[in-house]
């Protein structure tokens, strides 16, 4: 482990030297006095502190991690998985709220639900009954639909979802706590939590003191060092490590130059803190053994070393970069977004990767929805979904839900399971009520030699009113090969996009969207918590599709080409990851409806581009005089 003073100031606001002022003191102390020397020495002693509230016993790393939250104004934790970052912040938080009365502390995160999650660390730890002392500070709770708020005297903690730009900036924050940072968008990050920094408290007591000093100064009563510091507003951020071409590493290493001393900004006085630390400067007791030798052979080396060494590495070693990916993701605040419901003026094309289990370990059913520019002639993925071990009439409820709420002009399906997973939404009561009976068109597209034919035959069967809009697509290894190879090519040339986050407008609009949310189930078993009202679990919905988003890139990432010696090229998980089992294992099925959806998108605009017919040349008679 490695100890970098910098060449910033040494702050120790609470000095250490208070406990040997407690000691020298004799005799009998006022009551006041009493109150104030006990705050100075819990506010310095954080592990008694911490232990005398809640009867926690913090680990060494723990203590130092709080302590220079207290101090420092801009605190970066680049931390191992599983290294308590989410409860080492929600400790940190409710000793601030209690040793700074008045405070005002956001909790923010990529989601609301992990927002709630360090809320939630703070509820668990109080509900001890080691932390009796804890319960009593705490004087009021409240959990509305987009805001958790938790009380100490005239302290306030808030959990709130990073969607509504315009509620975010309604508060005045002393305190931003930003979990899983590197998933923080970098638009809200400059255009919302950086604005909160600058803006201060009671701006006119501030200036009628610097007066007040100025006079003193000036009558020799005073020296310039002697002026009162106020406490500037302070930023934590925690999160494991990211690429180097992402916004985090770009701070990180601004961080780092500030630190140093390689880079100043002018007329600043804030304080930063790095503290890095990978999973072997963790404690034996904190990690066990078997689940780091488990995580070793069930990630890829790069993943391994982001998430576990709190390494920045440089980009995916799969097929697909992830940095090409992240260029062709739409920026937070622009359009497209994330959709729970589409716009009828606009067509979409959905595709599907069917599993029929319904055990937890199993393979996903996936499904992702492209939005068609008709101009540019590509997609867009706008909604996701991806669940392992659902029931079959669940499967079919989401399905009906997107045909219902988008206007759909094409299906891609995967032939092995699709045929039944048809065959089971015409026939169930949901679809015949609906009147929706989708018909598949029959299709021979892999001969490059007859695929203008092909594409005719497709459109003269296209029948957008009778719905027979649905190409099954039986996986031949040529065609395996050929659409992840358009695939690749399309990222290279940004001929696909991910949507954007939903944020501002477009958050609020999608909040608005009728839809049946009560009944659709788009979490597994094992992700539920508490049950919610149909508004809280909107927000969650309109986030999940965001992380949904991005776990199809994770499992894009995560594909190796390999060749057999027959010359036959197969597209999958690395073999340690196809080993695992269990619910958490690495799948790959929205990368499979994402191969099947872009090949799909070309298939429809070559079949809307073709003439009906084919032109046959004709001879002219011409009369020559």
């Amino acid at each position: 482990m490695t100890w970098i003073n910098g060449q910033q100031e040494i702050r120790d606001n609470y000095s250490s030297a208070i406990n040997q002022e407690i000691l020298n003191r004799k005799g009998f102390l006022e009551e006041q006095e009493a109150k104030i020397l006990l705050y100075k020495f819990l506010r310095n002693n954080v592990t008694f502190g911490v232990d005398t509230l809640s009867g926690i016993k913090l680990f060494p790393f723990q203590h130092m991690a709080i302590k220079a939250m207290f101090e420092t104004d801009y605190f970066m934790g680049v931390w191992s998985r599983g290294m308590s970052k989410s409860f080492t912040t929600g400790i940190f938080a409710f000793m601030d709220a209690i040793l700074h009365q008045g405070v005002e502390i956001g909790i923010l995160s990529k989601s609301f639900r992990q927002a709630k999650m360090i809320f939630r660390k703070i509820e668990d730890i109080m509900a001890r009954p080691e932390a009796a002392l804890l319960a009593q500070c705490m004087t009021r709770k409240a959990k509305n639909n987009d805001q958790w708020t938790m009380e100490f005297g005239e302290s306030k903690i808030h959990a709130l979802p990073l969607g509504d730009g315009e509620k975010l900036r309604g508060f005045r924050f002393h305190r931003i706590i930003i979990d899983e940072f590197l998933l923080m968008p970098e638009k809200i990050y400059n255009e919302v939590i950086v604005p909160f920094l600058s803006v201060v408290e009671n701006p006119t007591e501030r200036e009628d003191i610097y007066n007040l000093e100025t006079e003193l100064i000036a009558k020799g009563e005073m020296r310039e060092e002697d002026r009162y510091r106020w406490p500037n507003n302070k930023l934590i951020m925690l999160s494991s490590a990211s690429y180097k071409f992402e916004y985090m590493y770009k701070l990180y290493e601004k961080f780092e130059g500030l630190i140093e001393g390689h880079t100043r900004e002018k007329n600043s006085t804030a304080h930063r803190t790095i503290m890095h630390f990978s999973y072997d400067c963790a404690p034996g007791q904190l990690y066990d053994q078997n689940l780091i030798n488990q995580a070793k052979s069930s990630m890829s080396q790069s993943q391994f070393d982001r998430e576990f060494g709190a390494v920045f590495t440089d980009d995916s070693s799969g097929y697909f970069k992830i940095s090409k990916m992240a260029a062709c993701t739409i920026a937070d605040g622009d359009s497209p977004c994330v959709e729970v419901a589409g716009d009828p003026d606009d067509k979409y094309l959905i595709a599907f990767d069917p599993s029929w289990a319904e055990s937890e370990s199993s393979d996903s059913f996936a499904i992702q929805v492209f939005k068609l520019d008709d101009d540019g002639q590509m997609g867009t993925v706008v909604h996701s979904y991806a669940v392992p071990g659902a029931r079959m009439k669940d499967h079919i409820f989401y399905f009906h839900y997107l045909l219902t709420h988008f206007n759909v002009v094409a299906v891609v399906g995967d032939y092995n399971g699709g045929v039944q997973f048809m065959s089971a939404c015409n026939e169930s009561a949901l679809f015949k009520k609906s009147n929706i009976e989708l018909q598949t068109i029959d299709s021979n597209l892999d001969n490059p030699e007859d695929y203008q034919k092909a594409l005719r035959e497709v459109k003269l069967q296209y029948d957008l009113k009778k719905k027979k809009i649905c190409i099954l697509r039986k996986p031949s290894s040529q065609w395996i090969r050929t659409a992840n190879e358009l695939l690749q090519a399309n990222f290279d040339h940004r001929r696909i996009f991910f949507a954007s986050r939903a944020v501002n407008d477009d958050y609020k609009k999608q909040r608005a969207k009728k839809i049946p949310i009560s009944k659709l189930k788009f979490l597994r078993a094992g992700e539920l918590g508490a049950k919610e009202n149909n508004a809280a679990k909107m927000i969650d919905f309109i986030e999940h599709q965001y992380d949904t988003l991005e776990l199809t890139k994770t499992e894009c990432a995560l594909i190796q080409i390999t060749t057999s010696p027959q010359g036959t090229q197969t597209f999958n998980l690395p073999p340690n990851l196809k080993r695992q089992t269990g619910p958490d294992k690495s799948r790959k099925d929205s990368y499979s409806a994402l191969v099947l959806g872009n090949w799909m998108v070309k298939i429809y605009y070559d079949f809307q581009n073709i003439a009906a017919q084919e032109a046959h040349a004709t001879f002219t008679p011409m009369f020559i005089a």
